[in-house]
């Protein structure tokens, strides 16, 4: 049993990242910590709470993280990120749920930091589906939890074009200093980026089986899907049909590695000009590399996609 936090800005990718980790009999999910990206900071907690609600697990804790990127005061969600996810971040789909629990007291980065000291490395995976703010926060508060903390994320680009910029994936732009940070820290990191979530995919009918449980969040969960898919093929018109399951595979790929091929290579996040965003090998650390980041650059398509379907209904025709 794996030990999971995840650190979430709740869109549709996320909701469907927080469902596997439900649905997975080798995972314990014992937090959410709120980030901004898809959505407001705001948004996404309240997207968490609700989805708790609806999925059964209203006693995980969900904890408020920093609202805005480390490089500014306030922040905007991106036109591309609204594109995609909806104004609420569910595709514009309600979430048939009424939330009665609250965000805890204390404050994301806080229980990061407490979670990475009392569990070992072996036990608690971290896996981050939005910006870095939090995690990079953390790991500068606390330097006796770097080397403990192992970190599965989902962002970044190696191989691949960004898709919010020529060079930047989306999670990396919104804090692309948060990110040379934690790149830097020293911590354990599998960056799980565009290389191959873009290989992984949910088609039509897959989303429709959701419906087909015939419970409400079946339905939730195939209409939230549908906009997802429109949005995705309009976007990319010449691409395989369906969407694509970015953050769920981060976390399939915390829980069985062998889902990826890796790469070792020390990150570098570039904060300036033209390339602001972009995710490449860090040319100081060359001739000393830490070994401490894995990229991943292949990925078993068809397992993660068979399992994700198998775990996933199974736990939807659990579901009201």
């Amino acid at each position: 049993m794996t030990k999971l936090i995840l650190d979430l800005d709740t869109g549709i990718d996320d909701t469907l990242a927080l469902l596997y980790a439900l649905a997975s009999p080798d995972a314990e999910l014992i937090g959410i910590t709120g980030t901004f990206g898809n959505v407001s900071m705001e948004t996404g907690v309240a997207n968490d709470l609700a989805l708790l609600e609806l999925f059964g697990r209203p006693d995980i804790p969900v904890f408020a993280g920093t609202d805005h990127p480390s490089w500014a005061d306030s922040f905007s969600v991106m036109p591309e990120s609204g594109r995609f996810h909806g104004r609420n971040g569910t595709g514009n789909v309600e979430i048939p749920a009424c939330a009665r629990a609250k965000a805890q007291a204390l404050p994301a980065v806080e229980f990061l930091v407490e979670a990475l000291r009392t569990n070992g490395s072996d036990e608690l995976i971290v896996v981050p589906t939005g910006a870095s703010t939090n995690i990079a926060a953390a790991l500068e508060a606390a330097p006796d939890i770097v080397e403990r903390a192992r970190i599965v994320m989902m962002g970044g680009a190696l191989t691949q074009p960004g898709n919010v910029t020529p060079f930047a994936e989306a999670n990396i732009m919104q804090d692309p200093e948060a990110s040379a940070r934690l790149f830097t820290a020293g911590a354990q990191i599998t960056m799980v980026g565009l290389d191959v979530t873009t290989q992984v995919k949910l088609t039509r009918e897959q989303a429709e089986a959701y419906r087909a449980t015939g419970t409400a969040t079946g339905a939730f969960l195939s209409d939230m899907l549908a906009y997802y898919t429109d949005v995705t093929e309009e976007a990319h018109p010449t691409g395989v049909p369906g969407c694509n399951l970015h953050d769920p595979l981060a976390v399939a790929s915390a829980l069985d590695p062998s889902l990826i091929d890796t790469f070792t290579c020390d990150i570098m996040v570039e904060t300036e000009g033209a390339g602001r965003g972009r995710t490449i090998g860090d040319p100081a650390r060359v001739t000393c590399p830490s070994g401490r980041t894995q990229v991943a650059l292949a990925v078993d398509a068809e397992r993660f996609a068979e399992r994700f379907m198998e775990r996933t209904l199974a736990f939807v025709r659990r579901c009201p």
